[in-house]
């Protein structure tokens, strides 16, 4: 069952389907409530696969499947099972959890909401991995109250990843233009001021895969977080078979996933109503 539309911030302070720790919320008892601060525990728990082999971390294939884990309270149950110490205190790097930028964004996401600190995951593209391409990425995005506005931060990127990418911005404050959410991607590309090649990860790239992550940020506002490769619906449509209706469809939904808290309603009523968008009753999570 749905959540009734309430106030913006009210919603993305509360866990949803992916977020909840279950069982395991006492873990986030006790966590710092300073951004950099929780990034730090953050990145002490997790490891990114892509990552590992520069960590000096050799990742079995078995290891290698931790990646599939989409809630954060199995997260939690395996990262518990490896080490049961408190989550402030660093793991090794083979006894953190397996994962990508999607659960990064994610676990921090679910422990501001713990916090009651309204929190999302976006998904879009990072300009910062690669000179002239935009990655396929996730960041959380907070409410920062004193600046009264929602900044991104991306928690993967620890002293190490900054280092070796010689990253020239605040992870904890991530320039818009450094990080597209997906929408923004979208709109660039349409209007012919991108170039759509340039948006997606390993032989992955175009218009159809920057409109999978349009679909995917659109869920992550509905706090349905998916996992990269997770899809249905527009998300996995063949070209061919995209519509001028569903181009249309595309275009609105791009532009509110940019337009603030003022589309609230209409972001959570499109995803309700139109079964393009909305989730599966079958699907398996």
């Amino acid at each position: 069952m749905s959540e009734p539309v309430v106030h913006p911030l009210e919603y993305y302070a509360r866990p949803g389907l992916m977020t909840d720790p279950g069982e395991h919320a006492q873990l986030f008892d006790g966590l710092p409530t300073e951004i950099p601060d929780l990034c730090q525990v953050v990145q002490g728990i997790l490891l990114h696969i892509f990552w590992a082999e520069r960590y000096g971390v050799e990742l079995s294939e078995e290891r290698k499947q931790e990646v599939n884990i989409r809630q954060v309270a199995q997260m939690l149950a395996h990262i518990r099972e490896m080490d049961d110490r408190p989550l402030t205190v660093a793991r090794p790097l083979e006894k953190r959890l397996v994962g990508n930028c999607r659960d990064f964004a994610a676990m921090l996401c679910a422990m501001l909401r713990h916090q009651g600190v309204p929190a999302r995951a976006r998904c879009g593209f990072g300009a910062y991995f690669e000179p002239g391409h935009y990655e396929d990425h996730w960041v959380c995005e907070y409410w920062n109250a004193d600046e009264e506005g929602w900044a991104l931060v991306d928690a993967q990127l620890d002293a190490f990843q900054r280092e070796t990418l010689k990253i020239p911005f605040d992870p904890y404050d991530v320039p818009r233009d450094q990080f597209l959410v997906a929408g923004k991607a979208w709109q660039l590309c349409r209007a012919g001021q991108a170039d759509p090649d340039r948006f997606g990860i390993f032989d992955m790239h175009g218009m159809w895969f920057i409109r999978g992550n349009v679909v995917r940020d659109l869920l992550a506002l509905n706090k349905i977080e998916l996992l990269p490769w997770d899809g249905w619906g527009l998300i996995v449509k063949e070209e061919q078979g995209v519509s001028a209706d569903d181009m249309a469809l595309l275009d609105h939904v791009a532009a509110l996933t940019l337009a603030d808290n003022e589309s609230f309603s209409e972001v959570r009523a499109i995803y309700e109503n139109d079964a393009r968008l909305r989730m599966p009753l079958d699907w398996q999570s």
